[in-house]
């Protein structure tokens, strides 16, 4: 396991991340945070953090459970976890890889079942490449080409105990 993003690094990208979200959209109003469960909620949830220190403003944050709706298990259900409206808002789905983009595709699915949002943007600590289906982040933490058969972890100090990105 190679260690290739450490805690200080990490925490440079969220800032940045957090800086590049405000200069594209120029405020946060009717604007929602949705981090894909696991880590993504806990990216979600930093990315708020910021910006109500550096902005003042509150973002709501919301968590979505895609397990139902990933096109390799059989569907039982539609719960995602997502308790409000996403009609007309600007929601910034938050997510710590992008690989194939199944995973994003699946959260789209469940997001437009809560809603018809304004937009869709998308923010992904680590883009690996090797995509699947057309998608692309608006927002990457860093760009890390990979091989398939590389596996890429992002570490988080609220499921892991510390911070960072690795790859085996």
């Amino acid at each position: 396991m190679k260690l290739v993003v450490d805690d200080a690094t990490m925490n440079r990208m969220l800032t940045r991340i957090t800086h590049e979200i405000l200069e594209k959209n120029g405020t946060v109003n009717d604007t929602v945070l949705v981090g894909i469960k696991t880590r993504g909620i806990y990216l979600a949830e930093r990315i708020a953090s910021r910006i109500e220190t550096l902005y003042q403003a509150r973002v709501e944050v919301e968590e979505l459970d895609i397990s139902n709706y990933r096109d390799d298990q059989p569907h039982t259900g539609n719960a995602s976890g997502i308790t409000g409206d996403l009609t007309n808002k600007i929601v910034i789905l938050v997510d710590d890889v992008l690989y194939t983009g199944r995973s994003i595709r699946a959260a789209l699915d469940a997001l437009v079942e809560h809603g018809r949002p304004k937009q869709i943007q998308l923010v992904t600590l680590v883009d690996r490449g090797h995509r699947e289906f057309p998608i692309r982040p608006d927002y990457v933490g860093k760009n890390l080409p990979t091989a398939n058969t590389e596996k890429v972890t992002v570490l988080m100090t609220e499921v892991d105990g510390e911070d960072g990105v690795t790859i085996n």
